[in-house]
């Protein structure tokens, strides 16, 4: 995959949030006609659904325990599969976009095998602290060509 992009977008009351059709046809490419979309620290992140069951598979081989527990409770039982409809929408559940503070006014963001969607206000406040974080980080700028 290669979702590369920030996209300013909206969000029904419904609950559907149109996917860049770049994404789209991305994804048709590799077969997978729906993505996977679950919880992430204040946003929500989709994958592929071939990714998602790479994602699956290494959490049934950790060891049981608690940080596989915590990982299935709120990464992988939140999950919920979205298909695209005619318009090249996926309807995100309630739940879930309670839990990323979605209203009105989304980003969805490619981040190269995997996408994020962000309500506006929330991606406007992480982008400001990556930045910060990242002026810390002269030397890897420079070394990265930024």
């Amino acid at each position: 995959m290669n979702f590369t992009g920030e996209f300013n977008n909206t969000i029904d009351v419904k609950g559907r949030a149109s996917i860049p059709s770049r994404f789209r046809e991305s994804l048709q490419g590799t077969g997978d006609d729906y993505l996977v979309v679950t919880k992430a620290p204040r946003a929500l992140t989709a994958y592929p659904r071939s990714a998602w069951q790479a994602m699956v598979e290494k959490v049934h081989a950790m060891q049981n325990g608690v940080a596989k527990n915590d990982v299935i409770r709120n990464r992988i039982a939140p999950a919920a599969e979205c298909s695209f409809d005619k318009q090249g929408r996926i309807q995100i559940p309630q739940s879930l976009r309670h839990h990323a503070g979605l209203d009105k006014e989304i980003v969805v963001v490619g981040l190269f095998d995997k996408i994020e969607i962000w309500s506006q206000l929330r991606h406007a406040e992480e982008t400001d602290l990556t930045e910060e974080r990242l002026q810390q980080q002269g030397a890897l700028l420079a070394e990265l060509g930024f």
